[in-house]
C-alpha cells in the first residue's frame, strides 16, 4: 500500500503534499524549485512506495485554461514517461490560493509568514489532497 503525492505546480515553485500509507491524512511534504522537482520526485518515490500522483489542474473561474495550464499538462506529460508504473490524475485546483491563505489566517499564522508562497504552495498541495481524499470517501 502506497501514497497519494499531491503536486501543486508552479513555473517557480512546486508544493507537495503526501497521504500517510493508509490514506487517511494529508500532510503537507514540502516545497521545491520547480527545476529539481523531478529529481526530488525519483528520489522520493525510491525511498517510499507511491501509488498516484495527483496534480493540481489550473482553470480560471469561467472554467477556462490558466495561463499555467500549458506548463502544467507538458509536466504531466514528463511524468507519466518518468513514471510509467503510477498513475497520474489532474485534479480542480480553483480556490486553493485562497482557502490556504484563509487556512493560515484562521490558524493564526503571522502575517509575514503568510506573505511565504512556498509555505501557501505546500498548503495548497494538502487542500487539494485533502479535497481529493474526502470525494473519493463520499463515492465509496
Amino acid at each position: 500500500m502506497g501514497r497519494i503525492l499531491a503536486i501543486d505546480y508552479g513555473r517557480k515553485r512546486t508544493g507537495l503534499a503526501v497521504t500517510d500509507l493508509l490514506k487517511i491524512i494529508a500532510t503537507g511534504l514540502t516545497t521545491v524549485p520547480t527545476h529539481t522537482l523531478l529529481p526530488f520526485l525519483k528520489s522520493y518515490t525510491e525511498k517510499e512506495p507511491v501509488d498516484l500522483f495527483l496534480v493540481g489542474h489550473p482553470v480560471t473561474l469561467l472554467n477556462q485554461p490558466s495561463d499555467n495550464l500549458p506548463f502544467v499538462e507538458q509536466f504531466v506529460k514528463t511524468l507519466k514517461k518518468q513514471f510509467p508504473g503510477i498513475p497520474v490524475e489532474m485534479v480542480d485546483e480553483r480556490f486553493t490560493s485562497s482557502i490556504a491563505q484563509q487556512a493560515m489566517i484562521d490558524g493564526g499564522v503571522k502575517k509575514k509568514d503568510r506573505q511565504n508562497k512556498a509555505l501557501v504552495d505546500e498548503i495548497s498541495a494538502v487542500i487539494i489532497l485533502q479535497s481529493y481524499m474526502e470525494s473519493r470517501r463520499f463515492i465509496k
